[in-house]
């Protein structure tokens, strides 16, 4: 039997189509996070790293736009996941879930770069069309940026906040968050002193 018989992928049973379009999914965010470089998740790429051929993609995509924009739904569902699990394990005191949360948002940073970049159009930046539109972009990140607003206010409730604007102090944390993250996933030299990430968590969310 030649090599390329046996690595070549099963077919999936009847009604499995959908474990696939996810196997090409997790391909293409593997070769992201491998290569740092969309240019790198090409259909043949893809294909060989799920172990299909490459005509069987566009049964569940019909463009490489449409497959990077599902790596990208991914990722943000998946770090979403990572910030509630990280607010779960913080225990019942918002300062600890808000500080959990922002540590959990740079680690995934750190540990996915490609899809990450691929997130906020450093590696990727779509062009709108009737399936990526702008409303959908705006959309990727709201739950997350939503869990962030909302702990920040249970400091504020709490007293360990002095934030007179949850909403805009959540944006301005996020953005601080992002700035860190994304120096740190394009550069190996940053600058700031040790712990510069909690005096910053501290004077953005205005944490006493």
């Amino acid at each position: 039997m030649s090599s390329k018989v046996e690595t070549q992928r099963r077919r999936n049973p009847r009604g499995e189509g959908g474990r696939l379009r996810e196997d090409i999914v997790a391909g293409a965010a593997a070769l992201l996070d491998q290569t740092g470089e969309s240019g790198a998740v090409t259909l043949r790429a893809i294909a060989r790293s799920v172990g299909i051929a490459a005509p069987s993609i566009y049964r569940h995509f019909d463009s490489h736009a449409a497959i990077m924009f599902a790596v990208v739904e991914k990722a943000f569902s998946e770090l979403e996941s990572e910030l509630r699990s990280a607010v779960v394990h913080a225990g019942e005191k918002p300062r600890d879930q808000l500080l959990a949360t922002c540590r959990a948002y740079l680690r995934f940073a750190a540990e996915h770069p490609g899809p990450y970049r691929a997130m906020f159009g450093g590696v990727w930046i779509p062009e709108l069309d009737e399936t990526i539109t702008e409303q959908a972009l705006r959309e990727l990140g709201a739950t997350a940026m939503g869990l962030l607003q909302t702990i920040l206010q249970r400091c504020v409730e709490t007293g360990v906040s002095t934030s007179q604007n949850s909403e805009a102090d959540a944006v301005a944390l996020w953005l601080g968050l992002h700035g860190i993250a994304h120096q740190r996933s394009s550069t190996r030299i940053f600058p700031g002193p040790e712990g510069i990430e909690n005096r910053m968590i501290t004077a953005l969310a205005h944490l006493d």
